[in-house]
């Protein structure tokens, strides 16, 4: 990527459901090329806040800003455009071979028209093949290079989240949103997966937006990390300061903030 990401900035964001407050004026920003975690307890608002920046979810108030351009009232499919792509808990891929699922991130970036793809005139001949070689870069560099024509169905469930992972990043985005990407992997998955998230970080020179229950990847992983709890924002900073922060071990360990340093038992729940 020729020039760094701008800033991601969530300003001051509230949503709210039926009266219920699933966010509570929360604020953090993204510093270029980093990775960023959002963690908390189930409830605390992280998937929201995921909806809030791809475009699913619209704020009562306060506004998400990628450098000077306004993200909070664009639907979903500009914000992409604009270089923010975004994968899922669960895990959707269509039938068909790794390549064709890879292709379908291309396909918001196509020129060529219906009609002109579907008559394989030279030109849409031309870019689908572009699009195609560059799939097969990113499948190279996300570890799928060797799986490229296999169909997606064969593929085990950690090679499949990595699939999705792949073809968010045809999209050629500068801010990637992953949301829970190694849920439900065994150790080695989460261990390649890890190793995917920083290759593609420092080639392509994205940021990255991490929601992720494994504490210790997240602290090993992110470079900066907010807190969410009850949809507020409860700390912020490296994984170091924020593990070791009073508030964030009452929301995990519901020990008091004003309590010791918890034992290395209960640390690990955070570390």
């Amino acid at each position: 990527m020729s020039q760094p990401p701008p800033p991601l900035r969530v300003d001051d964001v509230t949503v709210r459901f039926a009266g219920l407050t699933a966010l509570d004026s929360v604020g953090f920003t993204v510093t270029p090329g980093s990775v960023h975690a959002l963690i908390g307890p189930n409830g605390a608002g992280k998937s929201t806040c995921f909806n809030v920046l791809s475009g699913l979810c619209r704020p009562a108030n306060g506004r998400v800003l990628l450098g000077d351009r306004d993200l909070t009232r664009m639907p979903p499919h500009r914000i992409a455009l604009l270089g923010v792509a975004r994968t899922f808990q669960n895990i959707v891929t269509t039938a068909g071979t790794v390549g064709d699922n890879l292709m379908l991130g291309r396909h918001a970036l196509s020129r060529a028209g219906y009609t002109a793809t579907a008559l394989r005139l030279p030109g849409a001949v031309r870019e689908q093949r572009g699009h195609r070689a560059r799939a097969r870069e990113i499948a190279e560099l996300t570890g799928l290079g060797a799986l490229f024509d296999t169909p997606v169905a064969l593929l085990s469930y950690g090679d499949r989240k990595r699939v999705e992972l792949a073809r968010a990043l045809c999209l050629e985005p500068r801010v990637l949103l992953l949301d829970e990407p190694v849920a439900g992997m065994n150790s080695g998955e989460r261990a390649r997966t890890v190793e995917v998230v920083r290759t593609v970080r420092e080639e392509l020179g994205l940021s990255v937006v991490l929601v992720e229950h494994d504490m210790g990847l997240v602290m090993r992983l992110a470079d900066e990390v907010t807190v969410l709890d009850f949809g507020r924002r409860i700390a912020a900073g490296t994984p170091d300061e924020v593990r070791r922060d009073p508030e964030v071990r009452r929301a995990y360990l519901g020990t008091p903030a004003t309590s010791d340093t918890p034992s290395p038992a209960h640390q690990e729940h955070i570390a």
